[in-house]
């Protein structure tokens, strides 16, 4: 027999019974009836009951031990009696009388349970993500990321894709976030960067005449935590292809992500259609470019109807340039409770409040009732209640200003309204392009003109587009959005160089500063670079999708807390002094 198990914990089963197994696995716990202790025995693959009474040779070593003891034992299998069947595991018709048993590994005093769902502490989560790692939802999650991105890889082969290994270690480049930076030792005063994502190097594959890349690949970015972000590392599926349109990038795209979703999202529709709605559009109608599609409120502009009305607040507002006055229709959301709440709401948001208006039965029929309904006389009401699509028993909420001052806490408040009013289908993903991106934003205190998004992507129009303003400039770059998280990122690149001079030109980065900063793909596209254009989406966001996890953090195996820290590891850790020393670094201390 095998030194540690002739089986899994999830292997047996009536046709076992008479015969002698050796298992291992941890203790989940154990249970005394009467004398006779039962234990459910655990490994990664499931459970098996084990159970001892005094005719056992062992019973006195198996009273010693506890809860996530590491333990093999030998024993017979027998058939439990019919009402005690478990059919909720594989190995419920049977049990094992234990006959011989070997702490192969005792614990401490746990920090923290496997067995049961009592909440711990995330440091305390993180510190013992060993011990944390063995309970039953946390494993099936990183199991779970485990069989997607082997699924990912599959389909990618499948259609058509190579996969390639791009550095880790390489120069600094511009992806919107800080870098890790790495020392030379070699080169004493010079430093090496973790890349932000494989973007140059995919290119440049691209320019060595390889046509469809991609890669499970590791990111290094030095961010500020959030709940679907990670602070430090991060992977993603990366893609690229040549002489390709947007529209190719998203025939290759979807069906491996349809095709997956459907297969890990435990019975959730998947929706066929995915709609194509412009940065412009989605700003509009849900505040946000990564809306959730899977609640149907969209925001109108009614600003014409408040124009010149009896509610002086909106109305001044609205003599200013660039104001307007948003709707956000809410079905059902017809009762002063429900609209002074969301009052409130947009209160702890940090705006003034929302206006509202909402519906019900009067003596005359339908009948506006609230502050707005009043100030603006009927007339406007109805013209604005026609526009929305309204009656009794719903309501409609009011934001005005520069979008740029409410749009954010308008999406939020619409995600709200759709949660509270279930308008929101919890079963099903939604997803959505978002297209057409600015080029270029201007900086709201100086003016200055800087990238929006990817600075490698193409204008749309080419250098034409980039002799007007650069505000109105679009590129062939785009998002696609999944029930509310932006999933996927990418663009048709600017594989022209007299246009990607320009094109950072506009942004302040002179032709000598870019020949600096992306030597390699400057050099390359002297030599005949091909169109290309691609994808990267966020496997630990898919996952956690997928999951049904609030946090990111739930579906890596070892995560950071939110000081980007390694709780388990000690990590950032200080270096030693000769360490310094080979590098010739040296430690400033803040004042």
């Amino acid at each position: 027999m095998h030194a540690y198990r002739s089986h899994t914990c999830a292997d047996l089963n009536a046709s076992h019974v008479g015969q002698t197994v050796r298992l291992a696995g941890w203790v989940y716990r154990v249970r005394d009836h009467g004398g006779v202790l039962f234990i459910d025995l655990r490994d990664h693959y499931g459970m098996t009951q084990v159970l001892a009474d005094p005719d056992s040779p062992v019973f006195a070593e198996v009273e010693t031990v506890r809860s996530e003891w590491c333990i093999r034992i030998d024993g017979e299998v027998k058939a439990r009696h019919t009402d005690l069947i478990n059919p909720k595991i594989p190995t419920g018709e049977v049990e094992v009388f234990i006959r011989d048993i070997e702490v192969l590994g005792a614990a401490d005093e746990l920090p923290l349970m496997v067995f049961g769902d009592q909440e711990y502490p995330e440091e305390t989560r993180l510190r013992y993500r060993f011990l944390d790692l063995r309970r039953e939802k946390l494993h099936e999650n990183i199991m779970l990321r485990s069989r997607v991105v082997a699924d990912l890889r599959k389909r990618m082969w499948d259609t058509g894709f190579t996969e390639f290994q791009t550095p880790i270690i390489t120069a600094s480049s511009p992806e919107g976030a800080r870098d890790f930076l790495v020392p030379s030792r070699l080169h004493p005063g010079k430093f090496y960067a973790l890349p932000q994502a494989p973007q140059q190097f995919k290119q440049l594959i691209m320019v060595s005449g390889f046509d469809k890349y991609f890669q499970i690949a590791p990111c290094f970015r030095d961010e500020d935590p959030r709940a679907d972000r990670s602070p430090t590392d991060f992977y993603q599926l990366d893609l690229e292809m040549s002489f390709v349109t947007q529209d190719d990038v998203f025939a290759a795209i979807e069906p491996v992500l349809r095709q997956a979703f459907e297969a890990f999202g435990n019975g959730r529709k998947v929706d066929a259609h995915w709609p194509r709605i412009s940065y412009r559009d989605a700003a509009m109608w849900y505040g946000t470019d990564k809306p959730d599609l899977r609640n149907p409120i969209k925001m109108q502009d009614v600003s014409e109807h408040f124009r010149g009305s009896g509610f002086a607040i909106f109305a001044k507002l609205l003599e200013h340039e660039g104001t307007e006055i948003r709707a956000i229709p809410a079905r059902g959301g017809g009762s002063r409770k429900f609209c002074d709440r969301m009052n409130a709401y947009a209160q702890k948001e940090g705006l003034p409040g929302m206006g509202y208006i909402f519906w019900r039965h009067g003596d005359d029929g339908l009948e506006a009732a609230g502050p707005l309904a009043k100030n603006i006389g009927p007339e406007r009401t109805e013209a604005i209640r026609t526009q929305l699509g309204l009656g009794v028993g719903d309501a409609a909420f009011f934001l005005g200003g520069k979008p740029s001052t409410f749009e954010a806490v308008a999406g939020r408040a619409r995600d709200v309204i759709g949660e509270e009013l279930n308008l929101t289908d919890k079963d099903r993903f939604a997803f959505a392009w978002i297209v057409d991106f600015p080029m270029y934003e201007a900086d709201a205190e100086t003016g200055e003109i800087d990238f929006s998004h990817n600075p490698f992507s193409m204008p749309q129009g080419g250098m034409e587009a980039l002799k007007g303003d650069p505000l109105q400039v679009l590129g062939y770059q785009y998002d696609l959005a999944c029930n509310g998280s932006e999933l996927v990122s990418g663009a048709i690149r600017n594989h022209k160089l007299e246009i990607m001079y320009t094109a950072f030109e506009i942004a302040g980065y002179g032709k000598d500063e870019v020949e600096k900063r992306f030597g390699g793909m400057v050099n390359a596209f002297k030599y005949g670079a091909p169109p290309h254009g691609g994808c990267a989406l966020g496997i630990d966001r898919m996952v956690m999708l997928l999951a049904d996890e609030a946090n990111i953090r739930e579906v890596i195996m070892f995560p950071m807390n939110q000081r980007a820290e390694d709780l388990m590891m000690g990590a950032p850790s200080d270096p030693t002094s000769d360490q310094l020393m080979e590098l010739g670094l040296r430690i400033v201390p803040k004042d």
